[in-house]
């Protein structure tokens, strides 16, 4: 009985003394302690993302029935940028973060049939009708290489031992570098065209973890163009592409993981 008892004690104790290690911060060290307060910092970031497009379809060429006959299959990409910190106090900071992001995107056009029945014989050549379209005249693949050059306003909570949340949002002027905006060809040649210059906002949110040689933010960023991307195609080229859609804006979601 003696013996349970000793036990039971000798547990307790340690235990305690355990828990009194695992939750008295007090004597831990902050890593980093006066990294948020210099003027100035840099930095790199690595990007997962995956761009959309939001489409105001042409309501005679681009419905089917009350669907949207223009059809979107996007996947996941990457970017890597770099970063520029202005401290403005202790809870706001200035960031600059210009990147490349690179995106494929598939389009599939369900809309010859809608077009054909459509039809104004008396202002169309029927040698621009495609009667019986190939696979091939049904999908293009869009690439597109993103200047993307975000400022962000950043504010953060305070930091609780060696992380802290923080919220952040801005503009974006954003090149597609891959755009054919200049191109002369269009889709009857198999060429999709869009603006090579464009104007976006964007959100973000996510932890920052502060290490011994570095810091480390793992967010989730929100990224809206809010022009009309869309070249339209050439006078006489038939509404089954460009002509079915009245309005085209990219939207992006991406987890990035930044390092300062």
């Amino acid at each position: 009985m003696k013996n349970k008892i000793l036990t039971s004690v000798l547990l307790a104790f340690l235990g305690g003394s355990t828990q009194a290690q695992l939750f008295n911060t007090r004597n831990r060290m902050d890593n980093l302690e006066g990294f948020d307060q210099q003027k100035f910092s840099w930095g790199f970031y690595l990007a997962a993302n995956s761009f959309g497009y939001k489409m105001t379809p042409h309501p005679q060429y681009g419905l089917d029935g009350s669907k949207n006959a223009v059809t979107e299959k996007s996947s996941m990409n990457f970017g890597a940028g770099l970063i520029g910190r202005m401290r403005i106090n202790d809870n706001f900071d200035l960031r600059i973060e210009p990147a490349l992001q690179f995106v494929d995107r598939e389009l599939q056009f369900n809309t010859f049939d809608k077009v054909n029945q459509n039809y104004d014989l008396i202002n169309w050549e029927v040698g621009n009708l495609i009667i019986e379209p190939k696979d091939a005249d049904k999908i293009r693949k869009v690439k597109s290489t993103y200047v993307d050059v975000p400022i962000l306003l950043e504010y953060h909570g305070s930091r609780w031992y060696n992380s802290r949340p923080y919220a952040a949002a801005g503009l974006n002027w954003m090149t597609n570098l891959q755009s054919n905006e200049k191109v002369t060809d269009d889709n009857q040649l198999g060429i999709f065209r869009t603006t090579s210059s464009n104007f976006a906002w964007s959100a973000e949110m996510g932890m920052q973890f502060y290490f011994s040689r570095f810091k480390l933010t793992t967010g989730v960023r929100g990224t809206f163009i809010f022009n009309n991307e869309l070249v339209k195609d050439n006078p006489g080229t038939p509404a089954y592409w460009a002509g079915a859609i009245d309005q085209l804006n990219s939207r992006a979601v991406m987890f990035v993981l930044k390092f300062e």
